[in-house]
């Protein structure tokens, strides 16, 4: 297993995260394609799990609210590869990234449906449940330290 990471749109690491995303929101749960695009900057950081074989199965993008904040977002794992742990993975390696960089909490939209997995991890919900992409989310945060 392997966790690379990169702000670059043109690197093999975004065409894999995109590739996954595709899979999995427009494919899997019919979210407009249009809504996967990026408006990427370079604090924008793209994180992709590679599974023993080298093959790309999960994915979250993060980006920066303010100083103290980092956004968590497009967490996908490919269906044929839930259940192993990836994404778990996946966010305790952005958390301790976010540690890094001095932030002191993490905050992310989480499906209603994925909101037990979030609560597992120690993200705690905030506020009222909110619709975006057809889906029913729900605000959580994950207090750093």
């Amino acid at each position: 297993m392997q966790i690379k990471t990169s702000n670059q749109v043109d690197s093999a690491v975004y065409a894999d995260a995109i590739a996954i995303r595709r899979a999995v929101f427009v494919q899997e749960q019919h979210i407009d394609e249009a809504l996967e695009i990026d408006t990427v900057t370079l604090a924008t950081w793209h994180y992709v799990l590679y599974d023993d074989q080298k093959q790309a199965v999960a994915t979250a993008r993060v980006t920066p609210s303010d100083q103290w904040t980092g956004h968590v977002q497009r967490v996908a794992t490919l269906k044929a590869a839930r259940g192993q742990g990836y994404a778990r993975q996946l966010l305790r390696r952005i958390a301790a990234d976010g540690l890094s960089r001095g932030w002191r909490q993490l905050i992310l939209g989480a499906q209603v449906t994925a909101q037990g997995f979030y609560t597992q991890l120690g993200y705690q919900p905030q506020g009222r449940p909110f619709m975006e992409a057809g889906l029913r989310h729900q605000t959580m945060i994950l207090a750093l330290s």
